[in-house]
């Protein structure tokens, strides 16, 4: 990998108006040429075989999934007093059932159910799922999806891995099943059916014909016609400053007659379009930290193509955050920065503070992570994809293509919310024969990135699989980093309902920072928790500083022991940024033409077009 230590000197080089704006491929060494350079006929033709299987299995391999199943079925079959334990609680449920089928019939409405929903599954809520036999039906299915979760888990013998992904799959299988997916068992279908005449499932057909036909010729899904980057979506001013192969910068103008003199650089993840925080203007982060006095500059990466395979994280590294920084960093005159990072942007900019840190580089004057992970061992339900085994399979699929096609990365997370995701939206649509507008943030989602096949790879198995970056394996320059030696104050954003970066495992970084760590906790998930804009209905955050000298509480204990406040956590989060800055003064100019720094066009730039 490269080292970020002579970029230093590339810095001084630009101020000297001597090296162009847009920079060569880092030169790699034989150690660390792709896989994909030497590969044999012999290694070809397997790789091959597995890419053109995985068009068939989703880019699921059936080898782990085979693996996972044989381990859970050997150890349950040699298991009998599991097994007893199960036939029991078959015989338990299926008395409960009838028990409550036989009161229902006599007194429905004073009928207490045999067993109620987890909290988040909403399918059987409304009034109508009360009545017969529709309740019957539920609490069957609900009884059934209880026994396979006690038979998928707690075998003795079975991996973790194995009992999760068991337990996973037959979930996702019995969720096809559930009652509420079809029109002869949900009740509000069957009401919509009469009140309309059939007029809903005609509507849903129409739905799902237009659905099919928009996938199969590569247009975009029904309504996203209403938004536009650059007219209604991404509109914050501003001038990109910098671009080079893999990033465009932007440079925000002020809005106010006078700044803080410290500016933010934020790193937006690069499996999303950069304008998450850059919505509309009533909900965009760009234009709320401008408002607060802040001169703003935000990343916005190439969507990578078949080009980019051979592009690795110190690529990422280097021309992503380094060159930003060297950008920000004469743009505004040597001003320490603070550097934002969002999901795995976070991750990479932990990455480049802790290479800073060790190398004495200390142009970093605070750091904000968004729902960032840095320790991998409770990275959420993802996990279930990281193995030896499907990580070679998923490398194989990519190695055909070079990159991780945009289907592929959205189908992966559709999968660990399927019931919010796949299921509802199949009984809304297609079944009660309505369309859920189209907003901003389904706009932004439907505008999906590529993965390289080299950065994709490496980043899931140092970080996901091996866990290196926590462990003080992963390596910069050919040296270790680590968290530790970041001494910049941090602000820890994680949200309540992450399937993607849980918070739990983003309060992890408690345990590997020595350092103060102010850690917010936001209502929301993944994306809807971090663009939450003052005036949001229903928000609520809890915060609290831990200084580094501090003892450390679990994350558990860390809740129970913070009140939630109501509203915006924007508002916590400007107040630390402004804390940690100097007196206003009058902002920089957008860009240094004089320091190699010429504005290129004008925001949001070309890069964010990209398809």
């Amino acid at each position: 990998m490269m080292s970020i230590t002579p970029l230093r000197d590339e810095t001084l080089q630009k101020k000297n108006g001597t090296t162009p704006i847009v920079h060569p491929v880092p030169v790699r060494t034989a150690a660390s040429a792709p896989s994909h350079a030497h590969t044999t006929m012999e290694q070809a033709l397997d790789k091959g075989l597995k890419a053109a299987q995985s068009r068939f299995t989703g880019g699921l391999s059936p080898i782990a999934l085979a693996t996972a199943y044989a381990d859970w079925a050997l150890h349950l079959s040699s298991a009998p007093g599991k097994q007893l334990e199960l036939v029991e609680k078959a015989g338990k449920k299926t008395w409960r059932l009838e028990n409550y089928a036989t009161h229902c019939a006599r007194s429905p409405s004073t009928t207490k159910t045999c067993i109620t929903p987890l909290p988040q599954d909403k399918r059987f809520r409304g009034d109508s799922w009360q009545k017969w036999p529709f309740n019957v039906i539920s609490q069957a299915f609900l009884l059934n999806q209880q026994w396979w979760h006690n038979a998928t888990t707690n075998v003795e013998g079975v991996t973790q891995q194995h009992e999760n992904v068991v337990e996973f799959t037959a979930r996702q299988i019995l969720d096809i099943f559930s009652p509420s997916n079809y029109a002869l068992t949900n009740p509000d279908v069957q009401a919509q059916t009469l009140s309309q005449g059939g007029m809903n499932l005609f509507r849903g057909w129409q739905n799902f014909v237009e659905d099919v036909s928009r996938a199969n010729t590569g247009k975009k899904p029904a309504g996203l016609d209403n938004f536009e980057v650059g007219r209604n979506l991404a509109t914050a001013p501003g001038k990109v400053v910098y671009r080079n192969r893999l990033i465009e910068l932007i440079q925000y103008a002020p809005t106010t007659d006078k700044v803080h003199p410290e500016p933010i650089l934020i790193v937006p993840a690069w499996i999303m379009k950069y304008y998450i925080l850059d919505l509309s203007e009533q909900n965009s982060l760009v234009r709320y930290l401008t408002a607060q006095g802040f001169t703003v500059f935000m990343i916005s990466w190439k969507n990578p193509d078949a080009e980019d395979r051979d592009l690795g994280m110190d690529d990422y590294l280097s021309l992503g955050i380094m060159d930003a920084l060297d950008a920000v960093d004469t743009i505004t005159d040597g001003q320490k920065i603070h550097a934002m990072g969002y999901c795995i942007g976070g991750t990479l900019l932990s990455i480049a503070a802790a290479a800073m840190a060790r190398d004495k580089d200390e142009r970093l004057k605070s750091l904000t992570f968004l729902a960032t992970q840095t320790d991998f061992t409770e990275a959420g339900e993802l996990m279930l994809f990281i193995n030896d085994s499907q990580l070679t399979y998923l490398e194989d699929m990519m190695w055909d293509k070079g990159y991780l096609s945009t289907n592929q990365m959205a189908g992966a997370f559709q999968l660990l919310r399927s019931n919010d995701l796949i299921w509802s939206r199949v009984v809304h649509d297609y079944l009660m024969g309505e369309r859920t507008p189209m907003i901003d943030l389904m706009a932004w989602n439907a505008d999906a990135t590529r993965m390289p096949y080299r950065m994709h790879s490496e980043y899931l198995r140092q970080l996901f699989l091996n866990n290196d970056l926590a462990e003080g394996r992963y390596q910069v320059g050919h040296r270790p980093i680590a968290i530790s030696d970041i001494r910049a104050p941090v602000f820890l954003v994680g949200t309540e309902r992450d399937h993607v970066a849980p918070w739990h495992s983003v309060f992890k970084f408690n345990l590997l920072s020595d350092t103060d760590v102010t850690f917010l906790l936001t209502s929301g998930g993944h994306n809807a928790g971090i663009i939450s804009e003052p005036g949001h209905p229903r928000r609520h955050y809890r915060i609290n500083t831990k200084t580094k000298d501090a003892p450390h509480k679990d994350a558990d204990r860390w809740m129970a022991e913070t009140n939630a406040v109501d509203g915006s956590w924007w508002p916590a989060l400007a107040e630390w940024l402004a804390d940690k800055s100097g007196k206003p003064v009058a902002p920089p100019m957008l860009g240094a033409p004089t320091k190699g720094y010429a504005p290129v066009c004008d925001a949001p730039g070309t890069y964010v077009f990209q398809e």
